[in-house]
């Protein structure tokens, strides 16, 4: 059975990020492992639009772990396309949330859609911490 990854109905915020030409794989496309490292950077950016450092506070050593991720790829993108990832977070719980994301380029042609589960992390004693209120009340 092929992964399918839910989407909300809207998206609290965007980024534009350029397919760059270490991006692309022997096929001469986008490759998968360089959709992850770009869903990376669209998050900080996300995070940081909710008022967070990133993933990771090197002053407190307090952050956000990635516990999973899916994918669903539905089209090539490749070497300048500009892609837009759109974001909203879902499904908070007790000690994290996942953000979902819409991959399409500068046509308007969705490339993927994605999922990662992020779980707040004490990197000082190396275990699972609880979401933040602040940060709960943000990502509900």
């Amino acid at each position: 059975m092929r992964v399918k990854v839910a989407l909300p109905e809207t998206f609290s915020f965007a980024a534009e990020i350029p397919v760059r030409i270490t991006d692309l794989n022997y096929g001469g496309h986008l490759g998968n492992d360089a959709l992850l490292g770009l869903l990376h950077e669209a998050r900080v950016q996300f995070l940081r639009s909710l008022g967070l450092a990133g993933d990771y506070d090197p002053v407190s050593k307090l952050g956000l772990i990635m516990a999973d991720a899916a994918v669903e790829y539905k089209a090539e993108a490749f070497h300048g396309d500009v892609l837009r990832f759109e974001m909203a977070a879902a499904d908070a719980s007790k000690y994290g949330f996942d953000v979902v994301y819409r991959v399409h380029n500068q046509a308007g042609q969705e490339v993927a859609r994605a999922k990662t589960g992020m779980l707040c992390f004490d990197y000082n004693v190396r275990k699972l911490r609880l979401l933040p209120e602040a940060l709960a009340a943000q990502v509900q």
